[in-house]
């Protein structure tokens, strides 16, 4: 089969072409463009409920291993992350409602919590602040509907009724203080009288608390009564300037109920120390929180590259950095900001003053928007006392994201980056509020090619049938105009070689 048989080949080709008709083009391109029109529609849905592209996620991770990439244990773990639902947590920074939140709602007329969140803090309120056993006493029994109900008012005048009842009822005490008092100075002066009671109660049930479960319950009630109070006390004492006894008073709590970590009272420790610009006592704190196999939040990671960035970050030069390299202490300040943006990407902005802040959420979805918000809220005067600390964070957290390229499918230190964050986040803040979503969700390259195979193919089929022998006549030339480099080449090459050696490679 020499230059004569590639000849006929291309002879019968176009003969094919020539002969095909108006109507095998028309359905040809109708058939092209209903086909790239399914694959769009599959890749788009799969796209809105799993956060990837189909075609993508089975290139990564069916035919990369095929030919042989490998894959890391985070990205195992995707799947499971993205069908997990994302917990909301109690934000252990949370204001009073009366002292600070309603102040805002009186100055501004903006709501800033939403239904949603204050439906969360009735849910919590009827765990810490209920038993079986309420029943048993009217002032409880009172409170028990107090905290069901959503009105304001009705809670306060019902709070009002059980104090009638029982003058020292603690959890009353506990409602007053948080929704009806209009000063930080008023709500302590509740709560330390509820203290009084609350110890009180708590004694009492910690005899009888293996009388059954029914006295279990009671203790455990009272139990969380009391270190509710003891908090309240100490983040009173805190927002008074009194951070000396806010430290105190939480050490004591944290030693003294070492198990009950459903309030994160660490948090609200550190913060105080960074305060106080205790370092080396949060250090020390931090240590102990910062494990491996205990769950992180954004105080924790942002926290310890604050500590970390505080050693370098005042003689930091990006230009001096660039030339001379990174040392060792500034590689791990830089390598604590990247691992505390992987965690949650949304604080920079905060910190950086890049977006405007707003009062924290009662509840926080971890690694989300709300917790950002919350932790930026307290922490940034923290940030801007140690200097240079805002400015290496500047220059480095964007890094973060050129070392993840893939955040919802693949993460570096910790599990891909969960894409339910925007939902919960909306549920949880207010309107008004413009929502940080990151990652971006950018449409993938695969949906992009696809929208714009369809597009194209629907274009060809719509000109194909209003103008079938004119698109026929182009469809021949474009053919045409594809094959013609190659023949050109084929000409060339036989022009050059001579024709025994042509014939020696054909036959072989």
């Amino acid at each position: 089969m020499g230059e004569k048989g590639f000849l006929a080949l291309f002879a019968t080709m176009s003969f094919v072409l020539n002969s095909l008709t108006p109507k095998f083009y028309v359905a040809l391109t109708g058939t092209s463009s209903v086909l790239s029109g399914i694959i769009l529609v599959f890749e788009w849905w799969y796209f809105r409920k799993y956060g990837a592209s189909f075609i993508e996620q089975v290139s990564v991770h069916h035919l990369g291993p095929l030919l042989g990439g490998s894959e890391t244990d985070t990205t195992s773990a995707a799947a499971a992350i993205d069908k997990q639902k994302c917990k909301v947590w109690r934000n252990p920074l949370n204001l009073l409602r009366g002292a600070e939140y309603n102040r805002y709602h009186w100055v501004t007329g903006i709501e800033p919590l939403t239904y949603y969140d204050m439906n969360l803090s009735a849910q919590d309120h009827q765990t810490f602040f209920t038993c079986d056993t309420d029943h048993l006493r009217p002032a409880d029994t009172i409170m028990q509907k107090a905290w069901r109900e959503r009105n304001p008012k009705a809670r306060i005048t019902a709070a009002h009724q059980a104090l009638e009842v029982e003058t020292d009822c603690a959890t009353a005490l506990i409602l007053l203080g948080e929704e009806e008092c209009t000063t930080i100075l008023e709500a302590e002066k509740r709560f330390k009288q509820a203290l009084k009671s609350g110890e009180e109660r708590y004694r009492k049930s910690q005899i009888s608390q293996h009388h059954g479960a029914a006295a279990e319950s009671e203790h455990r009630r009272d139990t969380n009564v009391l270190v509710y109070i003891k908090r309240r006390i100490a983040m009173c004492a805190r927002k008074l300037g009194r951070t000396r006894e806010a430290v105190k008073m939480m050490r004591d709590l944290m030693k003294e109920f070492p198990l009950l970590n459903v309030l994160n009272i660490h948090e609200n420790l550190l913060e105080a120390l960074l305060e106080l610009q205790a370092y080396a006592d949060a250090q020390a704190v931090l240590s102990k929180y910062d494990d491996i196999s205990l769950p992180k939040s954004a105080t924790i990671c942002y926290t310890a590259a604050l500590l970390k960035a505080r050693g370098v970050c005042d003689k930091f030069s990006p230009e001096v950095a660039s030339k001379r390299g990174l040392s060792t202490a500034e590689l791990n300040a830089v390598e604590a900001i990247h691992r505390a943006v992987e965690f949650n990407p949304h604080v920079p902005k905060y910190l950086l003053e890049m977006k405007s802040l707003i009062l924290p959420p009662e509840h926080i979805l971890k690694r989300g928007d709300s917790e950002a918000i919350a932790y930026a809220f307290h922490h940034l005067p923290l940030w801007k006392q140690v200097d240079g600390a805002l400015n290496l964070l500047h220059y480095t957290w964007e890094g973060t994201f050129r070392m993840i390229p893939y955040p919802l499918e693949k993460g570096h230190l910790f599990y891909p980056y969960p894409n339910c964050t925007e939902q919960a986040d909306r549920e949880l803040l207010p309107s008004f509020h413009q929502l940080s979503v990151y990652p971006k969700k950018e449409l993938p390259f695969f949906i992009v090619f696809v929208a714009g195979l369809c597009t194209f193919t629907a274009l060809l089929a719509i000109l194909t049938h209003q103008y079938p022998d004119l698109m026929a006549v182009f469809a021949r030339a474009f053919v045409g105009a594809l094959f013609a480099p190659l023949s050109f080449i084929l000409e060339k090459i036989d022009a050059l070689m001579p024709t025994s050696i042509w014939h020696i490679l054909t036959r072989i």
